[in-house]
């Protein structure tokens, strides 16, 4: 994913704590660092407070920040064994183009039952967040066919997407529900290719 942010320009010189005090509900670092349980450090006049990013949003545009208060680091928990991160970009440009929908699924197994996952999308709401019904559906149970088609069903009651230029709701919605079944469809074996770059 990082290889499709921006341009190779902003790539070069773009910050974490840029993306994330932007605040834009597309773009492509939250949902990341959501799924991941990531949290930011913020500080201001010697005062310095932690909270994951998921809280960083508020509303579009609005986050938690205080007035001169700022972005101070970034702390990404390292992996460890049963876990699995998937990023999906969905843009009309695979290069320098922003987000219709950004997805990212955090699952643990242990022994093929999901004993925690965090779903995180950009552009399906004001603000980039979890999919909550949908981890609802998922966590304790195996990923099967039929537990992802169930977390599709639970998905339109996380989100109401809007249209705009990029993409309509229906489209987002299409989108958001078919990457859980891409996710779940390469998680069943490595020799699945389900992405575009794989054949370009």
């Amino acid at each position: 994913m990082i290889e499709r942010i921006g341009s190779k320009q902003v790539r070069n010189n773009g910050t974490l704590g840029g993306n994330i005090g932007n605040a834009s509900p597309i773009g492509d670092m939250p949902p990341a660092l959501i799924a991941l349980g990531a949290t930011i450090t913020l500080h201001h006049g010697g005062i310095e407070r932690t909270i994951l990013v998921e809280d960083y949003f508020v509303d579009y545009k609005k986050t938690v920040l205080k007035s001169s208060e700022f972005i101070k680091s970034v702390q990404i928990p390292k992996p460890t064994s049963g876990q699995t991160l998937k990023l999906y970009k969905i843009s009309k440009r695979i290069d320098d183009d922003i987000s219709a929908v950004l997805a990212a699924f955090f699952i643990e197994r242990n022994e093929f039952k999901i004993t925690n996952i965090r779903l995180a999308f950009g552009g399906m709401a004001a603000i980039p967040k979890r999919a909550l019904a949908a981890e609802a559906v998922l966590i304790g149970s195996s990923l099967t066919s039929e537990s992802v088609k169930a977390a599709k069903v639970a998905l339109a009651s996380d989100f109401q997407p809007m249209s705009d230029v990029r993409a309509s709701d229906k489209y987002r919605m299409k989108v958001a529900q078919n990457l859980i079944e891409k996710c779940y469809l390469e998680l069943q074996s490595s020799l699945i290719e389900t992405r575009v770059v794989n054949y370009a």
